[in-house]
């Protein structure tokens, strides 16, 4: 969330910067909002001043010749009449507050100086690039062909919970295993992460905390136990999770950064996405993620989004896929994000690069919104931490890439050397009708 005071002091400013973002703002609307809580305040402030003074006017209306029965009775009729005010001046106030808090919790986080002018994503910007787009010496198929002889089967996954669900058998499901499990094992070991395991299912609090909610709700999965029940949300990515282990808490500054990691499912209802994708495992409801997290003082945040950068990079460094990595323009930004890179893998059947993960810096705007805060050193005082999350990476997808940049002309998957351990030395996966791997 932004910071109501940086708002009134810098409005037009901030409406140029959420106007990169394509999303105007209701100055008008701001000020009135503002305007009337602060005038609350003040009223209130004055009030409370008020009753100070009639306390110690007691002595006073003795003095000037009022009985001590009579002056209390004057005391006390003047402070309830004074109560009765700030009772409803609170009631005002609180009303005034909600509303603001719900206007400024509409507002996306401000770009970032350093991201790219730009009204879609033609406009993000290349920075760097990885390999050489593979160019196959047969029509590439799709990871869908691919994958029918291979173990992913869309079908049974339609059967049992409509479109946009996948089954994999076998081969499939032991090579997304080890995908992961490759993913963890860089991150944790060579990247110093923590690994943890959260809840698939969070209150709405958690969502608020992180910007999901309230502006994406149609985006999530929703779950109503009963009417007695607040109800519980799928998690869209971990980073929900992760990022609210530092909510409601003030840390040492000697415990920043903090770097955590995670692999879950992710829960997606994919309500705008208005029916693009959806052939295949670009787009699914259910998918597999790595995610990382790190929490860090606002001085490191620009650095650690270089390194999650980095991070994320090595994993297809080590699955040999070209990849590049592009700096998203203003529009393209995600509601939370100040800036962020986007980190595209070559698929050689759309002949193009798609999107494998996403890394974000969000300053300090989740951390307004959950409370997440730490004691500096050097003031003693409590200040916002900066959050930012980032895929390293998406499983699924990641699995596409392999089959598309992996397959040779009878359809079989060549697999990169980093897999070996995890795939019981296995180097190719070979469709059914190309007989087993001990046959090559």
């Amino acid at each position: 969330m932004l910071n109501v005071k940086y708002v009134r002091d810098n409005l037009d400013y901030v409406a140029e910067c959420l106007a990169k973002k394509k999303c105007t703002l209701d100055k008008e609307l701001f000020l009135k909002l503002d305007h009337a809580r602060r005038e609350s305040q003040t009223h209130a402030q004055k009030l409370r001043e008020e009753k100070k003074k009639i306390s110690r006017k007691l002595g006073d209306w003795i003095k000037a010749g009022a009985s001590v029965d009579e002056a209390k009775a004057r005391v006390a009729s003047d402070l309830s009449r004074l109560d009765t005010q700030l009772e409803e001046l609170a009631e005002r106030e609180e009303t005034l507050l909600a509303e603001l808090n719900q206007f400024m919790l509409s507002l996306p986080n401000l770009p970032d100086q350093t991201v790219p002018e730009g009204d879609s994503e033609e406009h993000n910007v290349e920075i760097a690039r990885k390999g050489e787009p593979k160019v196959l010496a047969f029509p590439p198929r799709d990871h869908v062909d691919l994958g029918q002889q291979l173990g992913l089967d869309f079908s049974a996954g339609s059967r049992l919970a409509g479109s946009r669900f996948v089954v994999m058998r076998a081969q499939m499901a032991r090579l997304h295993r080890a995908l992961a499990q490759l993913m963890l094992d860089i991150q944790t070991d060579e990247h110093g992460y923590e690994e943890c395991y959260t809840p698939l299912m969070v209150r709405d609090k958690a969502l608020f905390g992180t910007g999901q909610l309230p502006k994406f709700e149609k985006d999530l999965f929703k779950l109503q136990a009963d009417q007695q029940r607040e109800p519980y949300y799928l998690i869209p990515t971990s980073e929900v999770t992760l990022t609210n282990l530092v909510a409601d808490t003030i840390m040492a500054e000697t415990e920043l950064p903090v770097k955590l990691t995670a692999h879950t499912p992710c829960f997606r209802s994919e309500a705008g996405s208005y029916g693009r994708d959806i052939r295949g495992m670009i787009r699914q409801h259910q998918f597999d993620k790595i995610e990382m997290v790190r929490i860090v003082h606002p001085d490191h945040s620009f650095a650690a989004l270089e390194e999650m950068t980095a991070n994320a990079t090595t994993i297809l460094d080590r699955l040999e896929l070209p990849y590049r990595v592009v700096s998203l323009c203003g529009a393209d930004l995600g509601f939370s994000a100040a800036k962020t890179y986007d980190i595209e893998v070559w698929l050689p059947a759309q002949q193009c690069y798609r999107e494998i993960a996403s890394l974000s810096n969000c300053l300090d705007f989740q951390a307004r919104r959950m409370k997440a805060r730490f004691r500096s050193q050097a003031s003693g005082k409590p200040e916002l931490v900066h959050t930012l999350n980032g895929s390293g990476l998406a499983v699924g997808r990641t699995l596409v890439a392999l089959l598309e940049n992996g397959q040779d002309e009878q359809g079989r998957i060549h697999l990169p050397a980093a897999l070996a351990p995890y795939m019981g030395g296995v180097d190719m996966i070979v469709p059914q009708h190309c007989g087993s791997a001990a046959d090559r």
